[in-house]
C-alpha cells in the first residue's frame, strides 16, 4: 500500500546552519537544541540525514512525505528580522529535498507579509503551515486572515501544526507534547469552526496529531449550543502519534474521509498496523484516498 505521509520533519544543511549562527533560542549548539520554554534537546544527526530519511519513506511504503518547519521551535513568532534568514535557510533547503519529499512552506506571524508568503510558495511548496498558537482565537483568525485567502486564492491547503510552549517545562520531558501541544490543537480546531470556516469556506485545512481529540467533544459541543458536530468536509485531521485506538474513536467521531497519515518523523514513527485495524479500505483512505484530496481537493 502506497501512500503519502503529510506530517514529517527533516532539517536541511542550510536550516542547521541558521539555527547554528543563532545565540538565543531557538538555536543550535552542536547538536543539542535550545528552546525558549524547553530543555535542551539532543538531536540525533541521523534524524535529519537525508539519505537515511530516503529509505525510511519506502520501507514505510509511501511514495511521498511532506516535511515541514518544527513550528515549536517558535521561528514564525519571531520579529521579521530575526524570522527571514531562520524562514529563507528552511524554504530554500526544503525547496531542493529529492523525490520523495515535498514540504510545506511557513509564514512569519509577528506580523503578517503576504507578499513574501507568495513568493514561497512559488517555489512549489504543497501549502502552508500556521503554528496552533496563531490560530487559536478570534484575533488570531483576524491576523492571519490574509494568509488563508491567499491559500483560497490559490486552491492550496493549511496545515494547523503545535506552536510553542507557552511557559518554562523542565519535566518531566513528554509533558509538552501530551499537555500544551494537545491544548493547542483542541482550541485551534473550535476556532476554526467558530472563525475560520465562515470567512474562508472553500480552505482546505489539517490540523496535527488528530486535532488533539477535539472531535471527540462534538457531544458536548452539541450540549452546549454549538450545534450538533457536523462534519465539515473540508476539514482533515491527520495521525501523528496516535494509533489504532485514537483513530478508531475518531472515525467513530467525523468518520475515515476526513483522516489523513502524517507520522510526524522524526519525533514519532507509523504505528504497527499501517491499515490502523481498520482493513484495506480504510487504510488506504487515510494513506492513499484522503491525503490526495487534501493536498489537490479532487477525489
Amino acid at each position: 500500500m502506497t501512500g503519502i505521509d503529510v506530517h514529517q520533519h527533516l532539517w536541511t544543511d542550510s536550516f542547521l546552519a541558521a539555527l547554528r549562527a543563532r545565540s538565543e533560542p531557538p538555536f543550535l549548539s552542536g547538536w543539542t537544541l535550545h528552546l525558549e520554554n524547553e530543555s535542551p534537546f539532543d538531536v540525533d544527526p541521523a534524524d535529519h540525514d537525508i539519505g537515511l530519511r530516503t529509505e525510511l519513506v519506502r520501507a514505510d511504503d509511501l511514495d511521498r512525505a511532506l516535511v515541514s518547519l518544527s513550528t515549536p521551535l517558535g521561528v514564525e513568532w519571531l520579529p521579521p528580522h530575526e524570522a527571514n534568514p531562520l524562514l529563507d535557510a528552511y524554504h530554500d533547503g526544503a525547496a531542493a529535498l529529492p523525490e520523495p519529499f515535498g514540504a510545506w512552506a511557513a509564514a512569519c506571524v509577528r506580523e503578517i507579509d503576504t507578499d513574501a508568503t507568495a513568493e514561497r510558495l512559488d517555489q512549489g511548496f504543497a501549502g502552508l503551515q500556521l503554528p496552533a498558537t496563531a490560530l487559536a482565537d478570534a484575533a488570531g483568525h483576524d491576523r492571519c486572515a490574509p494568509l488563508l485567502d491567499l491559500l483560497e486564492e490559490r486552491d492550496l491547503p493549511l496545515l494547523v501544526h503545535p506552536g510553542p510552549v507557552p511557559e518554562a517545562v523542565t519535566d518531566p520531558g513528554w509533558w509538552p507534547a501530551l499537555v500544551p501541544y494537545v491544548q493547542q490543537m483542541h482550541a485551534a480546531w473550535f476556532a476554526f469552526r467558530a472563525f475560520g470556516r465562515s470567512r474562508h469556506p472553500r480552505l482546505r485545512v489539517c490540523f496535527a496529531l488528530l486535532a488533539g481529540l477535539a472531535p471527540l467533544h462534538g457531544e458536548r459541543l452539541a450540549a452546549r449550543g454549538g450545534g450538533r458536530g457536523e462534519v465539515d468536509p473540508l476539514s482533515f485531521v491527520e495521525t501523528s502519534s496516535y494509533g489504532p485506538r485514537g483513530v478508531d474513536a475518531v472515525v467513530r467521531a467525523i468518520g475515515v474521509d476526513v483522516i489523513a497519515y502524517g507520522s510526524d518523523r522524526p519525533y514519532a514513527g507509523p504505528p504497527e498496523r499501517a491499515d490502523f485495524n481498520l482493513g484495506e479500505a480504510g487504510g488506504r483512505a487515510l494513506r492513499v484516498a484522503n491525503p490526495h484530496r487534501l493536498l489537490t481537493g479532487r477525489e
